[in-house]
């Protein structure tokens, strides 16, 4: 089959990533349709009809206008929320849930489309204990892992399983003194826990005695392994501290990257291991939208091209 309508990327303005993708695409001759979300309906317009065919019509950016019926593919990154600040409170909410079952809707409804990813299955890959759940299905090893808002069973599972860590279980950022911060990944006592665990959800897991981390991140048909020394509990906190070098997954842990992405209907995926020294891989997580292209640099792996043969739908 020929593909010959536009690659769809929907993404903020500042992606780096994005950037290097839509470049190579270009590169090659391959047409782009790049906008955010967020700008609906202020610079971005949608005239979408529903037929025998499925969705047609048009998507209108201030520079481009992709035919709805000939997407080759999507690229689904990190679009800002939909915004409505000339609205009162009631109408902005109002007018924000229409244009992400109106608009939203229609961009997960194209027809003949590959999604990377489809926006729906990022959404069900995202919640934590699902993708624990999912992981240990698909043949990982997962650390012994807690979901709790009890105090009493915080304290007994870290007693038994520690040490342990603590994780968020999704990371909104916080403003400090005007600053984006995270909730990071830290080590906990039982002794540190008390009655504010019921104050909401949380994650406890085993500590694992890692000798490094390993990004696995999967594009397509193709496999990148990156292993990440750092010493850190969370390398996401110093990348100034980190060497890289390419490893190679065992087939166990191969064959589970793809059961693990079939689970949930997704193309892509980056994977996040701990290394032990008896060579186990123990799987952390997966982020269907998460972050790669500064591993290429690093090592030479080839990912930006592997990307947009994705996108482009190139069968070599």
């Amino acid at each position: 089959m020929s593909y010959t309508g536009p690659v769809l990327v929907v993404t903020m303005v500042d992606d780096p990533t994005a950037d290097l993708v839509i470049s190579e695409l270009h590169g090659r001759g391959v047409p782009v349709v790049r906008l955010d979300s967020g700008d609906f309906p202020a610079t971005l317009s949608v005239a979408a009809k529903i037929t025998e065919e499925g969705v047609g019509g048009t998507l209108v950016t201030p520079t481009r206008t992709a035919d709805l019926s000939h997407v080759r593919s999507l690229y689904y990154r990190r679009p800002s929320g939909f915004a409505f600040p000339h609205l009162d409170e009631q109408d902005a909410r109002f007018a924000v849930t229409q244009a992400r079952y109106g608009l939203g809707g229609v961009l997960a409804a194209l027809p003949g489309c590959l999604y990377v990813n489809h926006p729906h299955r990022i959404g069900d890959a995202e919640f934590k204990p699902s993708g624990l759940a999912a992981a240990v299905a698909s043949g990982f090893r997962v650390p012994p892992t807690l979901i709790t808002s009890d105090p009493v069973a915080a304290k007994s599972f870290v007693e038994e399983h520690g040490p342990a860590i603590y994780k968020p279980l999704s990371t909104p950022l916080y403003r400090v003194d005007g600053v984006s911060c995270t909730v990071k990944v830290e080590e906990v006592t039982a002794d540190q826990l008390d009655e504010r665990v019921a104050g909401t959800a949380h994650l406890f897991q085993q500590k694992v005695g890692k000798v490094a981390d390993v990004r696995v991140t999967v594009i397509g048909d193709k496999v990148f392994s990156v292993r990440i020394d750092s010493g850190l509990l969370d390398w996401r906190t110093d990348y100034e501290r980190l060497s890289y070098s390419v490893v190679e997954p065992p087939d166990e842990v191969r064959t589970a990257l793809r059961r693990y992405l079939a689970y949930f209907g997704l193309v892509f995926g980056a994977f996040d291991f701990a290394l032990d020294r008896h060579g186990v891989w123990w799987f952390l997580e997966c982020n269907p939208s998460g972050q790669w292209a500064w591993l290429e640099p690093a090592t030479g792996l080839p990912m930006v091209a592997a990307m947009a043969d994705l996108l482009e739908r190139y069968p070599g």
